[in-house]
């Protein structure tokens, strides 16, 4: 299953939530590839495999084949592809390529029977590397930020993904919504929650990502938070959404 997690706003977890969750899923037994198609690479750092020369983007400009630009991680059962600065450039590369949209769904076809499941963080945008990346994935994933305006910018981005699955993808579907940052000693948090529990329903995660120094910390030293410190409460939240990931995957028929 390729799962592409995105939201067009930055700073909402994206990436946290890539890691984690990848790393979760290789802890038990998965195979799992982590495809970071976000020009600030912060993915592929916090794994520690950031390598320019075997990236994405030289996938994508035909400089090395894709099996080449698997690397492993430090963790079993884990491999990354990395992405770099380079990558956004790719946007206006391929402006006239008419199948720019399919560009990684061409390449990553290729390698999808080798994985559970592959993961791909995207950058906080909804351009050509995010919407390549939905038309690649089965379905998508959505963390989003307890802060004023995040419904907001939910709304317009599932209104993306219902063009994404009309013109590009018909087998496209939403995985579900995860909170994250979540501050219960903070009423805004709990209002947030509340109003995207009761719009969204079912879609929304059980569990919700807990603001956590842990794990804004943990990428520097190129290790997930659940790594570097398996108790706090940040790695146990994902721990915990990572068996409701695997229960909507069964739920749903998939892997």
């Amino acid at each position: 299953m390729i799962i592409t997690i995105a939201n067009q706003k930055g700073g909402v977890g994206k990436t946290t939530t890539v890691v984690n969750l990848a790393t979760a899923l290789a802890s038990i037994d998965k195979n799992v590839l982590v495809v970071d198609m976000d020009p600030q690479y912060n993915s592929s750092m916090s794994f520690n495999a950031y390598d320019a020369n075997r990236s994405i983007y030289k996938v994508f400009s035909n400089e090395t084949d894709i099996n080449n630009a698997i690397q492993k991680s430090l963790i079993p059962k884990l491999d990354v592809i990395s992405a770099c600065e380079d990558l956004a450039a790719a946007e206006y590369e391929l402006a006239d390529d008419e199948n720019r949209n399919y560009l990684l769904k061409k390449y990553i076809n290729n390698i999808t029977k080798n994985y559970d499941y592959i993961f791909i963080d995207t950058p906080p945008t909804l351009g050509l590397l995010t919407i390549s990346s939905l038309t690649a994935s089965n379905e998508v994933l959505i963390p989003v930020q307890c802060e004023f305006f995040a419904l907001e910018g939910l709304s317009k981005l599932i209104k993306t993904i219902e063009i994404v699955k009309s013109n590009l993808n018909i087998n496209l579907k939403l995985n579900g919504i995860i909170l994250t940052m979540y501050d219960k000693r903070n009423s805004l948090s709990s209002l947030i929650e509340k109003e995207a529990r009761e719009y969204f329903d079912m879609n929304v995660y059980k569990f919700n990502v807990p603001r956590n120094v842990t794990l804004s910390e943990a990428p520097s030293h190129g290790l997930p938070a659940i790594i570097y410190d398996l108790k706090c409460a940040g790695s146990q939240a994902y721990i915990a959404l990572a068996k409701e990931f695997i229960e909507r995957s069964t739920m749903d028929g998939n892997k």
